[in-house]
Order: C-alpha cells, then sequence, then structure tokens
C-alpha cells in the first residue's frame, strides 16, 4: 500500500537553486554579493559562537529595535524569517487560504507560484507588459472578491524592471483596503532611480501595505538566511502565528545588527556592483544581446528560444547563469574579474538574435 501524499503538491515544483559553479568560473547565478563579508560582520559572528548551544531569540528583540529606530515604527510591526522567502510565506499563511488568490507579475520571483500553492491558495499571475514590468493595470482588472494579497517586486527578479513612485502609489490607493498589498524590496538597494524605497513611505500612507526587505543581497548575508517585513499591526501578529519557531539563528541576527552598523562600509561595495552591472549589461548589448535595462543586481536577456544558446556561450566561457528555458536568462552581477571573464565569453561569438518580447509563461 503506498504511503499517503499530499493532494495538489504535485503541483509545486520544488524551489530550484541556482547552480553552482565548478573551480576557476564566475558563479552569477544566484543574485549574491561578490565580496567576502565585511571583516567586523566576521568578528561579530565569531564572538557569539560560544552561545550556539542555545536557542536564539524567537523574537529577534534587538535586530527588531534597531530596524525600529531606522524606520521610525513600532518595533511590533516588523517581523523576522529564514530570508525573503520565509518572509513572503509568512505574509502569505497570514492573510491567505483554500479558496483565496494571490497575485504577483510574471515573471517575477520563482518562489511566489510554488509558495501560494503550499499554502492552500490560488495564484494569479499577471503577464508582464511589453517593456519587461509589472502591468499595474492588469494587475487591478485582475482582483476578485477572492484576492487576499498582491505581491509587487520592486525592483521585479528577474527583470530588473522598477515600478516608479506615482505609479505605484497610484495602484495602492486603487486597490481595494481588504487586500494586502506587499512590496517585496529585495534588490532595493541597487535602485539608482528616483523611486528607490518607495515601500516604506507606501507603508505610512496607507494601512493595507506591508514591505519585505531581505539581508540576503546587499548586505551580503545569503548564507545566514534573514529577512524582515514591515507590516500592519494584525498582518505582523499573524506572521508571529506562522513563523517556524527559532527560524532565524542567533548567528544571523547578530551578523545583521553588525551589517546596519556598517552600512557606509558596504555601500561602496553596493556601488561596485551597480558599476559592474551597468558594465556587464553595455557588453551584452555590444555582443548583440540587448538586456533589459536593470535597478537590481542581475541583468535580463529576453533570448526567447535562444536562450539556451546563450547559457551555453557563457557556460564555455566559464560563466554560470540562471537560465528561464524559451524565456531568457538571467546574469548577476558580479566583480570586475566576473565581468571580464563575461566579456571575454561574449567576444566568442557574434549572435543576431530575436529578442522580441515573450508575453505567455505559465507559473
Amino acid at each position: 500500500m503506498p504511503l499517503p501524499t499530499r493532494a495538489g503538491l504535485d503541483a509545486v515544483p520544488a524551489y530550484r537553486q541556482g547552480r553552482s559553479a565548478p573551480a576557476g568560473a564566475s558563479k552569477l547565478s544566484s543574485n549574491e554579493s561578490p565580496h567576502a563579508p565585511l571583516p567586523s560582520v566576521v568578528e561579530a559572528v565569531r564572538e557569539r559562537l560560544d552561545g550556539i548551544n542555545r536557542y536564539p531569540d524567537m523574537s529577534a528583540a534587538a535586530l527588531r529595535d534597531d530596524l525600529a529606530v531606522r524606520y521610525a515604527v513600532d518595533p511590533a510591526l516588523i517581523t523576522v524569517g529564514a530570508g525573503s522567502v520565509e518572509i513572503a510565506a509568512q505574509l502569505i499563511h497570514a492573510v491567505a487560504g483554500e479558496g483565496d488568490e494571490v497575485m504577483f507579475a510574471w515573471r517575477s520571483f520563482e518562489a511566489y507560484p510554488s509558495l501560494v500553492r503550499i499554502a492552500g491558495a490560488t495564484p494569479v499571475a499577471v503577464p508582464l507588459n511589453a517593456d519587461h514590468a509589472h502591468d499595474l493595470d492588469a494587475m487591478l482588472a485582475a482582483i476578485t472578491s477572492r484576492t487576499r494579497l498582491i505581491f509587487v517586486c520592486n525592483p521585479n527578479n528577474p527583470t530588473g524592471t522598477v515600478v516608479d513612485a506615482d505609479a505605484l502609489e497610484a495602484f495602492v490607493a486603487a486597490v481595494p483596503h481588504d487586500v494586502l498589498v506587499v512590496i517585496d524590496e529585495a534588490y532595493v538597494h541597487f535602485d539608482r532611480t528616483e523611486s528607490r524605497g518607495a515601500g516604506i513611505e507606501l507603508f505610512r500612507r496607507h494601512p493595507h501595505v506591508a514591505v519585505l526587505h531581505t539581508f540576503s543581497k546587499a548586505y551580503g548575508l545569503a548564507g545566514l538566511r534573514i529577512g524582515y517585513a514591515i507590516a500592519p499591526a494584525e498582518i505582523a501578529e499573524n506572521q508571529r502565528k506562522v513563523a517556524i519557531p527559532f527560524g532565524v539563528t542567533d548567528l544571523a541576527q547578530t551578523a545583521a545588527r553588525a551589517s546596519l552598523d556598517a552600512e557606509e562600509e558596504l555601500a561602496g561595495r553596493i556601488d561596485e556592483v551597480v558599476v559592474q552591472r551597468d558594465r556587464m549589461q553595455a557588453l551584452l548589448a555590444t555582443a548583440g544581446w540587448p538586456a533589459v535595462p536593470s535597478q537590481a543586481n542581475f541583468v535580463w536577456v529576453p533570448a526567447r528560444e535562444r536562450t539556451a544558446l546563450l547559457e551555453a556561450l557563457l557556460h564555455d566561457g566559464g560563466v554560470i547563469t540562471r537560465a528561464f528555458p524559451g524565456e531568457g536568462i538571467r546574469i548577476s552581477s558580479g566583480s570586475a574579474a566576473d565581468i571580464d571573464r563575461v566579456e571575454a565569453a561574449l567576444a566568442a561569438s557574434s549572435p543576431t538574435p530575436d529578442l522580441s518580447v515573450r508575453k505567455e509563461a505559465t507559473v
């Protein structure tokens, strides 16, 4: 007799991690920081190692206090989780269940549809517009009486596009107040537009907005898994109910606090990632692979049926990327040496690809 399995999980693909890179290659498949941890952060973590026999503070009170001062909000409105993925899951479970709908643009963060299905809710994917950005009018039109939550990934992963502040303000104002709008700002530190960091201001002005941040990208703590949300009180309370107990380690909390103290030093590293991102975008365009203008720490090439060709070309040059078959390829920004390797790989061929927009995709 077969073992019991949960109905519906056949529709949930296992999350696909960015491919690892062999020795000597550049791993540009996971949107990680190319820099080693700051010495001050490493030292802060090292000082806590003797206490790893103890459970961490499940509430992350000290970190939440730091963040509360930074954003001038009540610490009770801040929740933490094991990276932005767990925070997104908390938000979904806090408001949605069987029969409810959770909306997001598509293509956007790959985990959204799986997290929604795991919660028992129904994912509603609204295609990006011709500029590979959120189609806010279409998203408004897709709201139903079953809609409970809308994700706006800003900048969007994997396309790097940004919803400007005025458009986002108008969108949030038009969404019914019984629908939670989550502004996922995992990549906000790399945004060089005037809209940078609009989420927290929207949270202050609207009662149905939550903001999601992570320490994995700009702060370089991907291996420690810590993110946080700022949300309305009733949402934050529900998040604490559905959060994994002790999901954020003491070492992660310590590293996050040390990183907040080192933001001036980190800013230079972020600027370098942005410089290399823009350089890579120019190199791709020169080689006949124009990328979508990005405000994240990666670029998106809508290569469609030539995606495998570009992935192979870069792979042969020692560059490991994230390909979405039939749609495009996402290449993380790295160090100057990483982008040198991208340049050398592109120089091996001069394709003239068809890069017209692909709007349809399944989730």
